[in-house]
């Protein structure tokens, strides 16, 4: 079979390239990435030479570089490329625009135009929005409350409307937060890890009782292997550990696996439209042979421990254009 997994060169997509190469020695894998920011070709120097594996630089919102792509046979779609981080959705949305949704259109096109046998599009629990108890299913409306979320949401709608409209055999995935190897360092768990290795205080944002569901990523990728190939085609389905923590549950933990204490902490200004809990109800997926494996706690462990063995790939990540956003949007942040 061959894969288009675009956004390959990102945390999550790299960690499932290497994990089909690996798992399927049949299957070939074509990564198609930006290269933004966060897409880092570093994250795959291991596979690099696989003859089953081919990197190609592109912008899913460019329809002609899409084309040339489909027009190479592809079967399956893992739809990964998308901006992701909330803070830079508030401060731009643009580009968010452009690439959750627009970009998921130009993917769509291709796939109903060459007859792509199964298109996943990966999207997050954010799209639901906020709650205060209870969990989200796959027919919770949604809420999305920044530029992140809606412009993901949009993707999941046209998803959605080219499997009823147009027969595109589409599915949808709506995950909880990741934790693992290759994360950019902007998100919470590798931006906390890496500052306590450099000796940084690191910030919480107002209370710290924001509460997030964590999965590991090696289950993560265990669990979109499932949705392929037993997932039923216009169906959507959640993502989810039961691993629900308050950030400052996961701060603590932290600090107490790196040996710091609460004079670490700096508590910043919270982000305008903070949601305040997320949990799915990831049963639909239970039902078709899946489960997590990972505790938080392991999960975290096994983090730390990799960032601390590859502090060569993480520092250049923090040296430049990484620091000088959060320096210059948020008070009390690490200099």
């Amino acid at each position: 079979m061959k894969f288009l997994i675009t956004g390959g060169a990102g945390f999550m997509g790299s960690n499932f390239i290497r994990f089909l190469l690996e798992k399927y020695p049949d299957y070939e894998v074509l990564n198609f990435d930006k290269l933004t920011y966060a897409g880092n070709l570093e994250n795959l120097k291991d596979v690099k030479d696989n003859p089953r594996y081919h990197f190609i630089k592109g912008d899913i919102a460019d329809e002609t570089a899409v084309e040339q792509v489909f027009q190479k046979g592809i079967e399956c779609v893992v739809n990964f490329a998308a901006e992701t981080h909330v803070d830079r959705s508030i401060l731009g949305p643009k580009g968010f625009i452009m690439t959750d949704v627009l970009g998921t259109y130009t993917l769509l096109e291709a796939a109903k135009k060459y007859g792509t046998k199964r298109y996943v599009q990966i999207s997050t629990d954010e799209v639901f929005g906020s709650t205060a108890d209870g969990e989200f299913s796959e027919t919770t409306p949604f809420e999305p409350n920044s530029p992140y979320s809606a412009s993901k949401a949009g993707g999941d709608h046209l998803a959605r409307a080219y499997w009823k409209t147009f027969g595109v055999p589409t599915i949808v995935t709506h995950s909880c937060n990741f934790i693992g190897p290759y994360q950019y360092p902007e998100k919470l768990v590798p931006l906390f890890v890496t500052n306590l290795i450099e000796g940084k205080k690191i910030p919480v944002y107002g209370d710290g009782l924001n509460i997030r569901e964590w999965i590991y990523v090696s289950d993560y990728c265990h669990a979109i292997d499932t949705i392929i190939h037993r997932g039923i085609i216009g169906e959507v389905y959640n993502i989810g550990s039961g691993e629900r923590k308050t950030n400052m549950e996961v701060t603590k933990l932290v600090l107490e696996l790196m040996n710091k204490d609460d004079s670490s902490i700096e508590y910043v200004k919270d982000r305008p439209g903070h949601d305040r809990r997320y949990a799915v109800n990831s049963e639909k997926l239970r039902a078709l042979g899946w489960k997590s494996e990972y505790d938080f706690e392991r999960s975290l462990r096994e983090t730390i421990a990799w960032y601390k063995k590859n502090e060569s790939w993480w520092k250049p990540l923090k040296s430049g254009e990484y620091l000088e956003y959060y320096k210059t949007q948020y008070n009390n942040l690490p200099k």
